[in-house]
Formats: structure tokens, C-alpha cells, sequence
């Protein structure tokens, strides 16, 4: 989470609006460690890594779609089995659980 902070705090100084995605859990083998960060701002501009790359992209969706309203703050999973987890490249063979939600500055 660290490395993500100074992004953050230039971010919170242009008034945007931020998601903040961070790892909760790991079943079996993950790609971050649980604690590993990742923020997305109004505009879709990222920050840190929740996967190493691999379901970023769905975490991007997930995290706009929060910040517009569309859904509400929540554990989000991706996992081996999980047809969309795989499409987007989580082949690792452990399933991961995000939180994502809003910061309030």
C-alpha cells in the first residue's frame, strides 16, 4: 500500500475521485500477498497491482462502476475456476478476494 501513497495524495490534491481495491484473501496460490493495493482514480488512471497484471483490467470495471454508483462497495473474487478469472489471465491456480470501495479524502 505504501508504494501507492504519494499517487494518492497528488491525486486527492486534484480533487479526484478514487477506488481503492486491496487484496483480503488468498486460497491456494496467489500473485500478491493479502494487503497488496491498488487504487483507480475518476479519469480510469491506476496505481498499484492487486494481481501482477493479470485481473487489473476487471478490476479497473469493477472499481469505476463503484464510483459512478453502479455497485456498492464489495468482496470481489477471482479464481481458477472462475470463467472470467481465466479469461482475464488467473491461471495461477488460487483464488483471490478484493475489497473495493470508495476512499472518502
Amino acid at each position: 500500500m505504501r508504494d501507492i501513497l504519494d499517487e494518492l495524495d497528488r491525486w486527492r490534491g486534484a480533487g479526484k475521485r478514487v477506488a481503492l481495491a486491496r487484496v483480503v484473501d488468498i486460497e491456494g496460490s496467489g500473485p500478491r500477498e493479502a494487503g497488496a493495493a491498488m487504487a483507480v482514480n475518476e479519469d480510469g488512471e491506476v496505481v498499484g497491482s492487486v494481481s501482477g497484471g493479470c485481473v487489473e483490467g476487471a478490476v479497473v470495471s469493477e472499481a469505476l462502476a463503484i464510483l459512478n454508483g453502479e455497485t456498492q462497495p464489495r468482496v470481489v473474487t477471482f479464481g481458477y475456476s472462475d470463467d472470467e478469472a481465466f479469461a482475464v489471465g488467473l491461471t495461477c491456480g488460487g483464488i483471490i478476494h478484493l475489497f473495493i470501495q470508495p476512499l472518502d479524502w
